[in-house]
């Protein structure tokens, strides 16, 4: 067989611009905030306000992104005539509330993942965001970006046959103090919820909601977990295993092996890079290259404005029914691995 490399964007996420005029506020202008803004502003989105608990740090923000309106305080932020969508990048243990400040001001909502604390907070804010009639989806943006819908076509078309199991990581090497936010169970501390939710959001992508859950970890003197490794279970056979560490970086690769061939992701997977389709010959059969303008966070705001623009509450790519599924997910291996969060 032929490589074929393939440059394209496929199809299954919304068309490349331009914006549909909805004017985005920044709740939370933390590091993945500022990834996120400066990808809206490279593609032409309306970043209209940004807000902190600190007077300072919303200043020094809006002076780098060029945004009119500062605001200390999230209130101050929900209550801006001039927002019509916040996106929420604070801590998770934050976000339902938050969340919730957004919806009751009548504002859509892009919430950073991990969706919430646990599948109850899911839960309260996807009845909320459907009773006021306003979209509020999670900010994974990986299964927006290119390659990812480059993949599922190629899963749709059965180009590997019938996909049977997949492994994916994501470790790192984070800080070890205490009191960073990757330690503190205040702040919703640990591997899983802020790093193992990647692998665990794409297995369910491609194998849906596991019917068994194997998991183990090693905590820190915290209590928060730093190594997490799960097996996941399908009703049709199918296996997911995942791997998720704050304490050692890794390949931060995946993979997934159908009956008819594989496809490995180079590192790293979950942003924009490129993979190969093999045949069961171990021959190559296509190679995908992606080539994304900034780090690709905007496709996931392009993705809520077009939802926004057609009245729809969820979509297809990432639908809000998978995202309390993936949260339940997560629940049951913090009950097995013994973390659990103040306040649960």
């Amino acid at each position: 067989m032929t490589e074929q490399d393939i440059d394209r964007t496929g199809t299954g996420t919304p068309a490349a611009g331009p914006s549909t005029g909805l004017r985005w506020g920044i709740l939370g202008p933390a590091g993945v905030a500022k990834s996120f803004t400066a990808d809206l502003r490279r593609h032409g989105f309306d970043v209209r306000a940004v807000a902190s608990r600190s007077a300072e740090t919303a200043a020094a923000f809006a002076a780098e992104f060029d945004i009119p309106n500062v605001h200390v305080g999230y209130e101050a932020l929900a209550a801006d005539p001039e927002v019509d969508v916040i996106y929420i990048a604070t801590p998770h243990p934050f976000h339902a509330e938050q969340a919730v400040l957004a919806l009751d001001a009548g504002k859509h909502v892009l919430i950073e993942k991990p969706f919430t604390l646990n599948a109850a907070e899911a839960q309260a804010v996807v009845a909320l965001a459907a009773e006021r009639g306003l979209v509020v989806l999670e900010a994974m943006w990986t299964r927006f970006l290119p390659h990812m819908v480059r993949l599922r076509e190629l899963l749709a078309d059965g180009v590997i046959g019938q996909p049977r199991s997949l492994v994916a990581d994501h470790t790192q090497l984070l800080s070890d103090d205490p009191e960073h936010r990757m330690n503190n169970l205040e702040l919703g501390g640990g591997a899983l919820l802020d790093l193992g939710v990647y692998p665990a959001s794409f297995a369910s992508s491609v194998f849906g909601t596991p019917t068994t859950i194997q998991a183990t970890a090693a905590l820190r003197d915290t209590g928060a977990d730093m190594q997490v490794a799960t097996l996941f279970g399908y009703a049709d056979g199918q296996v997911a295993n995942t791997l998720s560490a704050s304490n050692t970086v890794g390949p931060n690769r995946a993979a997934i092996v159908g009956t008819d061939g594989w496809i490995e992701f180079d590192r790293v997977w979950y942003t924009a890079t490129t993979f190969r389709v093999f045949g069961t010959d171990g021959e190559v059969v296509e190679t995908y290259r992606s080539e994304v303008d900034g780090r690709g966070m905007h496709f996931q705001a392009w993705e809520l404005e077009r939802l926004a623009s057609e009245g729809r509450l969820s979509g297809d790519i990432m639908p809000l029914a998978e995202t309390v599924a993936i949260m339940e997910t997560l629940d049951e291996v913090r009950r097995q691995i013994g973390v659990r969060y103040p306040g649960e």
